[in-house]
C-alpha cells in the first residue's frame, strides 16, 4: 500500500498537482509564476485534455506548413505556431511554473533562449521582413534549435550527437 501511494504521489508531481509534503520554495523568484499557478488550478482530465488539444493543434499546424513548404513565409509563420503550442502543450501536464523553471535550467538555458530566438527571427522574417531567403533560413536555424532544444531533456544525447557529429566531420586523416 505505501509503494502505490508514493507512486500516486509521483504522478501527482509529474502532472503538475499539489502534494502537500513538497519542501517550501523562494517566493520572491516566482512570486508572478505563483499567482498564475494559483489561479489556473485545473484538474488532472482537464491538464490531459488540454494537453492532447494543444499537442495535436501544434503537430496539425507543423504538418501543415509541409503544405506550403515552397513558399517560405507561409511555412515559417506555421511551422512557428506549431512549434509553440507543441512547446505549450507541456505546461498543462506540468504546469507553467515547472515549465519555466525546467526551460531556465542551466543544463539547457542557451538551449532555450536559441530555440525562442530562432523562433522570434522567423517570424519576424516572415511578417516584416518578408524576404523568402531569410526566412528560409531562420526556419533552418529554428528546426537545428528545436533538435538541440529537444535534446536538452534527453540525459547525454546531446554530448552524444556531439561527439558523432565530430566524428563525421572530422577532416584529420
Amino acid at each position: 500500500m505505501e509503494k502505490m501511494n508514493q507512486a500516486y504521489e509521483k504522478v501527482k508531481i509529474l502532472v503538475g498537482m499539489d502534494v502537500e509534503d513538497q519542501p517550501p520554495q523562494d517566493e520572491t523568484s516566482f512570486a508572478f509564476m505563483d499567482d498564475f499557478n494559483g489561479n489556473c488550478t485545473l484538474s488532472t482530465k482537464q491538464r490531459l485534455y488540454g494537453f492532447a488539444i494543444c499537442l495535436a493543434s501544434g503537430l496539425t499546424f507543423t504538418l501543415l506548413s509541409m503544405l506550403v513548404f515552397f513558399k517560405p513565409i507561409k511555412f515559417g509563420i506555421t511551422f512557428t505556431f506549431g512549434n509553440l503550442m507543441s512547446l505549450g502543450s507541456t505546461a498543462f501536464l506540468i504546469g507553467p511554473k515547472r515549465q519555466f523553471s525546467m526551460m531556465m535550467d542551466p543544463v539547457r538555458i542557451y538551449a532555450t533562449a536559441t530555440y525562442i530566438a530562432s523562433m522570434i527571427v522567423a517570424l519576424f522574417c516572415a511578417l516584416y521582413v518578408h524576404n523568402k531567403l531569410l526566412t528560409l533560413l531562420a526556419i533552418i536555424l529554428e528546426f537545428g534549435a528545436l533538435i538541440w532544444y529537444s535534446l536538452s531533456y534527453i540525459p547525454f544525447a546531446r554530448s552524444m550527437v556531439s561527439k558523432v557529429m565530430l566524428t563525421c566531420f572530422d577532416t584529420e586523416f
